[in-house]
């Protein structure tokens, strides 16, 4: 099919605006798919984007064997008999996530394992949500409840009642809350704020929230939908100040970038009600064979290729380079660029700008995305798989587009330093 004939069938089944937004970047058909490296329309794209989904790169062949295996075998079950799968990949799970958290739910989406959280601490009690401003847990009416971001919630209210937000990384902020709802709180945070701006907490916070949690009996999940399976250079944002949260939510790289999964993991104590009645929470196509063996052999392959240490090095690599391109190339434009592990964000002085930034690379054949809670970041997410070969085209491309973007930007950034 050519590019209007999508276009055109986008407009009228799905989104015209999502067929705006393409026509915008170029109009392009994603093909295939392989590694680090996206086809459409004839051009090869260097993906570092895909919203944190793709740790494992594109179609990993030991994850695309253990699916298509699975699909010749029993792609999806009657849930009248136990199914194998899913006790295997829940075993798989649980040896790799933080003590104690050896309860699996599993879900399809990241927003569905929010959801999950949610009900978990209702059934304990803890009515009253806290999360943080500008965090992101999906869209869902739960989720999208805690997702502090107006322009997403305004036409869906009333949402759920009793939420509250306060300023992510601030622990005061958390304690004070805390005190005025002992034992009915239950506390949503992010290791670091993905879609907020890739905005990392001062050191100590997760730990403080975290005894804050156990001082007032509050109930405190670890939203690693994004952060989690290696994404930040360690196993958990939890492994970064050695904390164990009473829920963690795992997604997008679990799916090992081919089959969409994601779970709450959690204690004994909290699972209880959904362990005494496996109807309470249900989904028909949670745990499905196909995403269980996907799930399996995605935690076996960042195990044994060591993907987390991959992507330590590979984080660590990117910001010092990229950081050095910045301040060559285009030091007029005051770029922030921070980050952990292979989730790196590049501030910029105005959506404007940070729009053109992300056309540029897309024009030098990389993909980046944009953060929906924070206009001024784009966000890298590249796969821990990247090659020296992918390296020297992403910081290749980076030069050339920060130098158009610097040239066409240089009033602005001046305007903006008279101001500032």
């Amino acid at each position: 099919m050519t590019t209007p004939d999508v276009a055109a069938l986008y407009r009228r089944h799905l989104s015209s605006g999502r067929a705006g937004l393409a026509q915008f970047t170029g109009g392009h058909l994603e093909t295939d798919s392989l590694g680090a490296r996206v086809h459409a329309s004839g051009h090869e794209y260097l993906d570092c984007g895909g919203y944190g989904v793709f740790l494992l790169g594109h179609r990993h062949p030991v994850v695309t064997s253990a699916v298509i295996e699975q699909i010749g075998r029993n792609p999806m079950a009657t849930r009248l008999l136990l199914e194998p799968t899913a006790a295997v990949a829940a075993q798989a799970l649980a040896a790799v996530t933080p003590a104690g958290l050896d309860r699996v739910h599993f879900v399809n989406s990241g927003a569905e394992a929010v959801e999950a959280a949610i009900k978990f601490a209702r059934a304990q009690g803890r009515t009253t949500l806290v999360s943080a401003v500008n965090g992101y847990h999906g869209k869902t009416t739960g989720a999208l409840s805690l997702t502090a971001r107006a322009v997403y919630q305004q036409p869906f209210r009333p949402l759920l009642p009793d939420v509250q937000h306060v300023p992510y990384g601030d622990a005061s902020a958390i304690a004070d809350f805390l005190a005025a709802h002992r034992d009915r709180a239950c506390v949503v945070l992010e290791p670091v704020q993905g879609e907020g701006g890739v905005v990392l907490p001062p050191p100590g916070y997760l730990r403080e929230v975290s005894r804050l949690c156990t001082e007032h009996g509050a109930l405190f999940v670890l939203d690693e939908v994004q952060t989690g399976l290696g994404r930040l250079g360690t196993w958990w944002g939890a492994d970064r100040e050695d904390v164990v949260p009473d829920v963690l939510l795992v997604g997008k790289n679990l799916s090992g970038g081919v089959i969409p999964v994601a779970a709450a993991v959690t204690t004994d104590k909290i699972y209880a009600p959904f362990d005494h009645d496996p109807l309470l929470h249900t989904s028909t196509f949670a745990a499905s064979p196909v995403a269980m063996a996907a799930a399996t052999a995605t935690i076996a392959v960042i195990e044994e290729e060591g993907l987390v240490g991959r992507a330590r090095d590979l984080g660590e690599h990117l910001l010092v380079n990229l950081r050095s391109i910045a301040e060559r190339e285009a030091p007029h434009l005051g770029l922030v660029i921070r980050g952990a592990g292979l989730l790196i964000g590049v501030e910029t002085p105005t959506a404007h700008l940070a729009g053109d930034l992300v056309l540029e690379l897309m024009s030098q054949r990389v993909l980046v995305n944009h953060s929906l809670n924070a206009g001024t970041v784009l966000r890298l997410t590249p796969p821990a798989v990247l090659t020296e070969a992918d390296l020297d085209w992403l910081f290749t491309a980076f030069v050339v587009a920060l130098k158009a973007v610097g040239a066409r930007h240089r009033g602005t950034a001046a305007a903006l330093e008279r101001t500032s």
